[in-house]
């Protein structure tokens, strides 16, 4: 699983998956990071943010978002599931280092 946000803070860690993570950086291309306010009041009190970044796909390679790719269990990604709001979705994507992973973007209506 590749994140670029809240999933890389210990406290979320902990919470979500009831351990810390091992990961290496890594950077998806192709991507624009913005911005989503959230409404989970669960969600920003794990985060302690009511603002979290969200990727949404520019189609420009020049575009880079910086973040860490973490190796997961199948059970830690539905919790990664239960913890990320309606705004994301889950998606498959190419990573700078060639690896493959899973990313929360920006939900497509």
């Amino acid at each position: 699983m590749f994140s670029y946000g809240t999933l890389q803070q210990t406290g979320v860690q902990q919470a979500t998956f009831g351990r810390l993570l091992q990961g290496e950086a890594d950077a998806l291309v192709g991507y624009r990071r913005t911005m989503v306010k959230i409404e989970d009041a669960q969600v920003v009190a794990t985060s302690g943010e009511a603002y979290h970044p969200i990727l949404e796909a520019s189609g420009d390679p020049h575009d880079r978002v910086e973040g860490t790719v973490f190796a997961i269990t199948a059970e830690e990604l539905a919790h990664a599931d239960a913890y990320e709001v309606d705004d994301y979705e889950r998606v498959q994507a190419e990573l700078a280092s060639g690896r493959r992973a899973w990313v929360y973007v920006k939900r497509r209506d």
